[in-house]
């Protein structure tokens, strides 16, 4: 098993829209309708969006890959492109998206390792996200590596409004 990170750029834009769409579908479809799915989905993986985000100076992004092949991707946010307002010495975590083929093979902590690495690189303080408070799955994985719940915020799935747990972890 060979595992490696890379940073995306301009030309790994279509990939990334592809990987988007397709883990918060496969995530997140049986849950929420077909119509605030696809709003969704249209509204925050669009080309121009995705594109938006992977130029502004305070977001980074990384694929990783899994024995050559693209498995997944970080998304990072420091300063004013993070979703709350957490001050300067937070990192958040947007994304950690796996395709369903290659998850249960630790390329989320790979990936996370990787967000704190840049974090304490950035001397930052505290590391963040938000995960939908229905995501057992990910809410456990980030307890186990040693995020804590610290506050709630609303997360609009098309016209339904959820709630996203925001889990720290102190650096």
């Amino acid at each position: 098993m060979t595992v490696k990170i890379t940073m995306c750029t301009r030309d790994d834009l279509p990939i990334l829209q592809e990987i988007s769409i397709e883990t918060f579908n496969d995530t997140f479809n049986d849950q929420n309708s077909p119509e605030n799915m696809k709003d969704y989905l249209k509204r925050a993986f669009n080309f121009e969006q995705l594109e938006t985000e992977l130029f502004n100076i305070s977001s980074k992004f990384f694929f990783v890959y899994f024995n050559n092949e693209v498995a997944g991707y970080l998304k990072v946010n420091t300063d004013n492109a993070q979703s709350e307002e957490m001050g300067d010495e937070s990192l958040e975590i947007e994304r950690i998206y796996i395709k369903n083929k290659f998850q249960k093979h630790g390329l989320g902590k790979y990936l996370l390792n990787k967000a704190i690495e840049i974090a304490k690189e950035d001397n930052k303080k505290k590391i963040w996200l938000g995960v939908w408070e229905q995501n057992e799955n990910a809410i456990a994985f980030y307890q186990k590596m040693g995020f804590v719940q610290t506050a709630a915020h609303s997360f609009y799935m098309g016209d339904e409004e959820q709630a996203d747990f925001i889990m720290t972890k102190t650096l």
